[in-house]
């Protein structure tokens, strides 16, 4: 019988305290207690995780080290068990062998081979006690100062005849085999991890991008491309990342196409009435002084407005517009939009500024703010000049929700409302032609609330005055 070094384990239990039970209980729901706490210590220390955990090739880099350990770590395992359970029961079947020579040459009174007798000195006490119980079996000694491999049988007198093999070769096959385990997992995951972080990282980098180009079309560049070499060739099979790259170039050109479309519809709509409205216009002019002939003239110059409006939007869609950049003063500049306006606009100057910009863009801009604010708010109307930022603020009902939520939509406005919905909408375009930024928003006591900041430095020489 072979015995190992873990302990005896008792044969029975004669009986048990109720006060066990209830120690066992409460250290139960304590160990439960603490389970909780580590488990929610835990779930916070993950959410506080930095950013760069989230991207994928992270989360991929620590899948493949996860499963590379598990892997390493169940070989590992498994080759050690089977090495040791070799290597053991070969040294347990040599301690044998010397165990039955042994006890022949003891039986015929000849002197015992080296490392046998009777009653040696460091037999392991559990293996003493089987074979003084009549059996025989082999242990590898623990308290040993050299690794041993024992094997002990009863003999006459009630002695143990026992024999000691050395057992370091076995040890160190053991030891050996498990740094070898050791250093080739590492090893291996290693490269694992680096190979496999190399090829996510590439599929990462083409989403990203995949990712960008597709925020570029959103944001109006209709022209941006993944350009994907795997979505050139078609005899070339194409993985997931390319066919997502291929279909967005796809919806993108498909986008470009139908608002080039559009553009020139647009554009070609507004220079076909531009002939019709001149001789109308001319016409209208002939007729007798009258109500109907004042309706009339009405009727043409909004027609005629709205078709050069129409042509403005399109030479903006087609971003063929050009900067003549001055330096102008903001404030003056401001004060001549109101009058020519016609409107009772207050201008109020905070800190009026030297600006470089396109003069006439940047009076379209404020006129249309303006014309809209008396057009769909309520006076008092008021235009504020403070350093490079302007607010035309009227108390109105404010901007509707859908202005506020995706800002100006041509041809669309309040019911009951006049105009076209188009004058908002060229002044956000003329803004970005000159680089500004055009926010709309609500007041809080009421009252739309438009805020226009133009950029760049000041000119240099040019002081900055507050009035």
């Amino acid at each position: 019988m072979d015995l190992g070094p873990a302990p005896a384990r008792d044969a029975g239990e004669p009986g048990r305290d109720p006060a066990d039970g209830r120690r066992a209980a409460a250290s139960a729901g304590a160990a439960g207690s603490v389970e909780e706490r580590v488990m929610t210590a835990m779930a916070r220390t993950l959410g506080r995780l930095p950013d760069w955990t989230a991207t994928l090739t992270w989360k991929a880099a620590a899948f493949i080290a996860v499963m590379c350990c598990a892997l390493a770590a169940l070989l590992g395992v498994l080759v050690h068990v089977q090495v040791t359970d070799r290597t053991v029961g070969e040294a347990r079947g040599r301690a044998l062998d010397r165990l039955t020579e042994a006890a022949r040459a003891y039986e015929a009174g000849d002197r015992l081979p080296l490392g046998a007798g009777v009653g040696l000195p460091g037999l392991p006490a559990r293996l003493r006690h089987l074979a003084e119980g009549g059996r025989r079996g082999t242990m590898v000694g623990t308290g040993d100062t050299q690794p041993t491999m024992w094997a002990a049988g009863p003999a006459d007198g009630g002695r143990v005849l026992a024999v000691q093999v050395d057992y370091r070769q076995g040890a160190r096959i053991i030891a050996a085999l498990d740094r070898a385990i050791l250093w080739s997992s590492a090893l291996a995951i290693s490269v694992t991890l680096l190979v496999g972080a190399f090829a996510v990282t590439r599929v990462t980098r083409r989403l990203q991008t995949t990712a960008q180009v597709a925020r570029r079309i959103s944001a109006g560049d209709l022209d941006a491309r993944v350009d994907d070499p795997r979505t050139k060739d078609p005899t070339r099979l194409q993985d997931e990342v390319a066919a997502v790259a291929g279909a967005l170039d796809t919806m993108a050109a498909t986008l470009h196409g139908k608002l080039l479309s559009e553009q020139r519809f647009t554009a070609d709509v507004a220079h076909e009435l531009r002939t019709p409205l001149t001789g109308l216009h001319a016409a209208a002019e002939l007729l007798p002084p009258g109500r109907p002939t004042e309706l009339v003239r009405d009727r043409v110059a909004t027609l005629r407005t709205l078709t050069e409006d129409l042509l403005e939007i399109s030479r903006l869609d087609t971003k063929s517009e050009r900067l003549d950049l001055d330096t102008e003063h903001l404030a003056p500049l401001a004060e001549r939009v109101v009058r020519a306006s016609g409107t009772g606009t207050r201008v109020r100057v905070v800190r009026d500024a030297w600006v470089e910009t396109d003069r006439r863009r940047l009076e379209r801009v404020l006129g249309n703010l303006v014309a809209n604010a008396h057009r769909h708010g309520r006076a008092p109307v008021v235009l504020t000049v403070d350093g490079r930022r302007v607010t035309v603020r009227d108390h109105g009902d404010g901007y509707p929700e859908y202005l506020l939520a995706h800002g100006p939509q041509r041809f669309r406005t309040e019911s009951g409302g006049k105009g076209h919905g188009l004058g908002l909408t060229i002044a956000l375009g003329q803004a970005r032609v000159l680089g500004a930024a055009l926010e709309f928003t609500n007041a809080q006591d009421g009252g739309a609330v438009a805020t226009l900041r133009l950029p760049g430095p000041r000119p240099p020489g040019v002081p900055e005055r507050a009035d």
